[in-house]
């Protein structure tokens, strides 16, 4: 791997981590469409790279976090950062073990080209139609157990590559009239305890060269970048033009196994 190589995929994964348009798909189609060796592991560096992201720009909000949760679970105290960060765990469980047993028995199956642009194509006409219809009722605030349990629930279909993280829990939000910017924050936090418990269990398999480290120096960068951009535009914009690159990208890239590639 290249020290260019590694610049584009940590710009690709800043960008699509955390944007509804699915990392995973960009990670493996660009690598495919230009005949890369890239190490299977850098994948999850990248990865890791977004996570650094997400904890140092919500640094206050993950402080906040486990001092509630500190309050309720020992002084009995309760406060909506202790509910919320209960929340969040108890979210994390069943999306990161459906999700554990798809990557671990399917991986082969579902990294198909073909495979990953239909469901570019698919969840990109899901999160425009949802989206669309989907009123903005509840803030981040007052988003109940049973809404974050199915978001973290939802969680389990990232590990088919261009589902996106991101783009299903934000989908399944919308569905349940969660606002914009509320959908985006919680994806955002949900995301990290999957991506942290991915990157120990890889960490062995990392090889620390000047590519990686430039990599995920890169995607951490670009994600603060693109957190920051998001947050602001979903306060008054919608998710239409991320349906729209979806369905564009996937079409592409299904034409292109059909009648190049073969």
């Amino acid at each position: 791997m290249t020290i260019i190589q590694a610049i584009i995929l940590g710009i690709v994964q800043g960008l699509t981590e955390l944007l509804p348009i699915s990392s995973s798909a960009h990670l493996f189609l660009i690598p495919w469409l230009f005949s890369w060796d890239i190490p299977e592991s850098f994948d999850v560096a990248l990865h890791a790279g977004t996570l650094l992201a997400i904890g140092i720009f919500f640094f206050k909000d993950w402080l906040n976090l486990l001092k509630g949760a500190y309050r309720q679970t020992i002084k009995k105290e309760k406060n909506p950062e202790g509910r919320m960060f209960w929340y969040i765990v108890l979210a994390t469980i069943p999306g990161g073990i459906i999700g554990f047993i798809l990557d671990k028995y399917c991986e082969d199956l579902l990294t198909k080209p073909l495979i990953i642009a239909s469901m570019l194509v698919i969840m990109g006409i899901l999160l425009y139609v949802v989206d669309k219809k989907a009123p903005n009722k509840t803030k981040y605030e007052d988003m109940t157990l049973k809404q974050t349990f199915l978001i973290g629930l939802s969680q389990a279909m990232a590990f088919i590559p261009g589902v996106s993280r991101s783009g299903v829990t934000m989908t399944t939000s919308r569905a349940m009239g969660i606002e914009r910017e509320a959908a985006a924050r919680y994806s955002f936090m949900l995301s990290a305890p999957i991506v942290l418990a991915a990157t120990v269990y890889k960490f062995k398999d990392f090889v620390f060269d000047l590519p990686f480290i430039i990599g995920v120096l890169v995607s951490f960068l670009v994600g603060i970048v693109v957190i920051k951009f998001l947050l602001n535009y979903l306060k008054k914009g919608d998710f239409k033009w991320f349906a729209v690159y979806r369905v564009v990208v996937g079409v592409l890239v299904i034409l292109y196994c059909l009648f190049i590639r073969g």
